[in-house]
């Protein structure tokens, strides 16, 4: 037996198992019902945000295909205008010429009045048969101008048509694949790009390359793909782990580029690749991505994010940086199979200065301390010495004192022994 709680007046209901579980099976049906109903909503709603999008970006494109259709429309204006005033100028050149002839005409009608009848208006018809023949040429020409226009007209409506045609489709192309396609299909069809793209140049560019989707998952995880370029003699120039992010509009949340990064950064270096590079359509209207290649080093070493047009860019421009380091190291190495006698002289050089240095630095320990006895010896010698000059110098003193003792000395200061040696001698005198 199961029991449920009332929330509200805390009272219990027991319930036998099969109850129970009926009535968990209600609510979790409920609940799944609601999320897949939310779930529906919100893919709905990015499908027609990505519709609108590839339409907007496609109005855009007809109308830049517009205005270039609007400058060639200027153009055969200018064109017709400049005809039309060719025209205007010969008809008024003619009507010129016309009226010229006219007068000539009538001056000689005025000189030849007396000539026959006859021969003046023969030569009147034959003049005027010939402005009648230019003028039927002119307007020959003016017609064959405005078919011309005509036809240009109708030929750029035509054209113009068939790109609105080709933009309609293309609309309709698109919609119907950003219904049909899932999260997975959309970055596979970016994967796909970059794939094609690659094995376009693969023969003629990158002859000794490898790349090929990343399949080893034993790490835990793994990249979409590794590129590895090796020299003729199979050295390794450059390596390289990519990782292909496209922004799926039935996604709920939008990723960011930096989210990627740290994973990148770990496949890199579980697979031994030297550089990462995330090729990503995420973000498309951050000017930062789209203005290039972006370094990321200061994160994470060796990292870029590029859009898919700086796919191959990228990798030529690190295929040529690690090409000249591999000819440096080359160079080293060859240095240093030059240097390496030079090498072993200076080891044995540094052996000998070793040995030499320890056997001198024995021997001047022992002639140190044969100096410091003989310091010895010749301190207490000194000592010695400067106790017989000592005893020498007050047996002197001793001596110069015994020498200035007199009787007088004696009793200067003592009346009392002056007075007995007196009396001595006063006895000695009687």
């Amino acid at each position: 037996m199961n029991e449920i709680k009332c929330p509200e007046c805390g009272s219990t209901i027991s319930i036998d198992e099969d109850s129970y579980s009926n009535i968990i099976k209600q609510v979790r049906d409920q609940e799944f019902e609601d999320e897949m109903k939310k779930r529906l909503v919100i893919l709905e709603r990015d499908k027609q945000k990505s519709v609108d999008l590839a339409i907007q970006n496609l109005r855009l494109q007809m109308q830049e295909a517009a205005f270039v259709n609007e400058k060639k429309m200027q153009g055969l204006q200018s064109q017709l205008i400049s005809a039309q005033a060719e025209k205007t100028m010969t008809v008024n050149k003619i009507k010129h010429a016309f009226e010229k002839e006219r007068d000539s005409l009538e001056y000689l009608l005025e000189k030849t009045r007396e000539k026959n009848e006859f021969d003046k208006k023969l030569a009147v018809s034959d003049a005027i048969t010939e402005l009648k023949e230019g003028y039927e040429k002119l307007k020959n020409n003016l017609d064959k101008v405005e078919l011309q226009k005509e036809l240009s007209e109708k030929s750029i409506k035509m054209r113009y048509e068939i790109q609105l045609k080709d933009r309609d489709d293309l609309i309709e192309r698109l919609r119907d694949m950003k219904t049909k396609l899932s999260t997975k299909m959309v970055g596979e069809s970016l994967e796909q790009h970059c794939e094609n793209e690659f094995n376009r140049l693969r023969a003629t560019a990158f002859p000794n390359a490898y790349f090929d989707k990343d399949n080893d998952a034993s790490f835990g995880s793994k990249g979409d793909y590794i590129f590895r370029d090796c020299d003729s003699e199979g050295n390794e120039i450059v390596s390289i782990m990519f990782e292909m992010k496209n922004e799926c509009d039935s996604t709920s949340s939008k990723k960011k580029n930096e989210d990627f990064l740290k994973e990148l950064n770990k496949d890199r270096l579980e697979k031994n690749c030297e550089y990462a590079v995330l090729v990503s359509l995420l973000e498309s209207d951050n000017d930062l991505f789209n203005a290039g290649i972006v370094d990321f080093s200061y994160r994470y070493p060796k990292m870029y994010v590029v859009r898919p047009q700086c796919f191959l860019p990228i990798i030529s421009l690190l295929r040529n940086a690690s090409l000249k380091a591999l000819e440096y190291k080359s160079e080293l190495a060859a240095i240093k199979e030059q240097n390496i006698d030079i090498t072993n002289f200076e080891n044995s050089l540094e052996l000998f200065k070793d040995s030499f240095g320890k056997n001198y630095a024995l021997a001047s320990k022992r002639f140190e301390t044969a100096i410091m006895e003989i310091d010895k010896s010749i301190n207490h010698l000194q000592k010695t010495k400067d106790a017989l000059l000592g005893a020498d110098r007050n047996l002197r003193l001793a001596n110069d004192k015994a020498q200035d003792v007199s009787v007088k000395r004696l009793t200067r200061n003592n009346p009392t022994m002056r007075e007995k040696f007196n009396s001595i001698r006063k006895s000695d005198a009687a």
